[in-house]
């Protein structure tokens, strides 16, 4: 693994600033930050699947996946780990690796094309719910391997690395339309670019990637564009002016997208998208917990201020009211006044998209 970064951008000629589109040092710091995380995973065989002279007792792997990364790029190894230790050579070479798939130990499917770090960060809030887990424990995520009869039906991509390599690009150019009103960005990109920047994810190389994707994602730099966008006008069927139409320096900051590519994920529930504009109509920043009170009002209610509060009754006010969910982004807890376009400029996954776990408070 990489290590982190300590050094700071350093000037060149002039121009080289809008060229290059050079981040911040605070910027890099997080986004390496989310580069670095992994997730421990306990992976093994489903017993009545095992070759015949397989041995049983080694049939278990552990890793520590990259959140970045997905299952299909770890088949090279974990088929190393069970060719070399568990399989009898001779029936292991009846095994076909497009066959092979992945449900958790409570019998859920594994979605190949979300990132490891979703589909463990999902695994977390979908336990919040369960009555056995009051008090979790960190400890490694349970998956199961198949090796054979693949559902998919439920899987909606066919378990190979090339298929997650297209639904990967897929999600970028999504993510590219949503934040910028076209796709100019991603389409524009040469193939030898638009491979590199899955390279860098195969590879878990943190500069090949970001040497691309900056070149698509918005710096999170404070320069706002004029006006805001009215929510009024934004919905999914009326779009909003796309970012192009502003100036240099607007278009590539994280505050004057269009909107932010935003995902929320509930607990063994559906998928939620809209329209997350970065500014709201009084010109301030949209927040996580404004979002959030927007979108799932029962789990995060909005606040009724006092007339004139104080700073005391405010904190005060804020301690004792009780707390239903969480949102969990890259793993960690979000604080509530976290800012939506600093998030989708700093905390999103390498698919351009910003994931948000909704868990649920004891």
């Amino acid at each position: 693994m990489s290590t982190y970064g300590t050094t700071r951008y350093a000037p060149g000629p002039p121009g080289t600033f809008l060229k290059e589109r050079a981040t911040d040092y605070h910027t890099t710091l997080f986004r390496r930050l989310t580069w670095e995380g992994t997730v421990p995973l306990e992976i093994r065989v489903d017993p009545k699947e095992l070759p015949a002279n397989s041995d049983r007792g080694l049939e278990c792997y552990y890793i520590q996946a990259p959140r970045v990364s997905y299952l299909p790029l770890l088949m090279p190894e974990i088929r190393r780990f069970l060719m070399d230790v568990v399989f009898d050579e001779a029936a292991a070479k009846l095994l076909k690796e497009e066959d092979w798939w992945f449900e958790s130990a409570e019998g859920t499917v594994l979605k190949w094309h979300w990132s490891i770090g979703l589909i463990y960060d999902n695994h977390t809030i979908s336990n919040s719910v369960r009555p056995s887990s009051s008090h979790p424990q960190p400890a490694p995520m349970r998956l199961v391997l198949h090796l054979a009869s693949p559902p998919t039906e439920k899987l909606l991509q066919s378990p190979s690395a090339e298929a997650c390599k297209l639904a990967f690009i897929g999600q970028l150019k999504e993510a590219d339309f949503i934040r910028w009103g076209n796709t100019k960005r991603m389409t524009g990109l040469r193939k030898v670019d638009q491979d590199g920047i899955w390279e860098g994810i195969r590879d878990h190389n943190f500069d090949h990637y970001w040497r691309v994707a900056s070149k698509v994602t918005p710096t999170a730099g404070m320069t706002r564009a004029r006006s805001p966008v009215s929510s009024t006008t934004v919905s999914l069927h009326n779009r909003p002016p796309p970012a192009d139409s502003a100036g240099p320096l607007e278009r590539d900051g994280a505050y004057n997208v269009r909107s932010v590519p935003v995902r929320i994920y509930l607990p063994d529930g559906p998928v939620l998208q809209d329209i997350v504009p970065p500014i709201l109509e009084d010109g301030d920043a949209n927040t996580l917990a404004q979002f959030l009170t927007a979108h799932i009002p029962l789990l995060f209610p909005p606040r009724s201020p006092s007339p004139t509060p104080t700073d005391a009754d405010r904190t005060m006010n804020e301690s004792h009211m009780p707390k239903l969910a969480y949102a969990l982004i890259q793993g960690v807890r979000s604080p509530p006044e976290a800012e939506m376009a600093w998030l989708g400029a700093c905390m999103a996954g390498a698919d351009g998209w910003l994931n948000i776990c909704i868990g649920i408070e004891d």
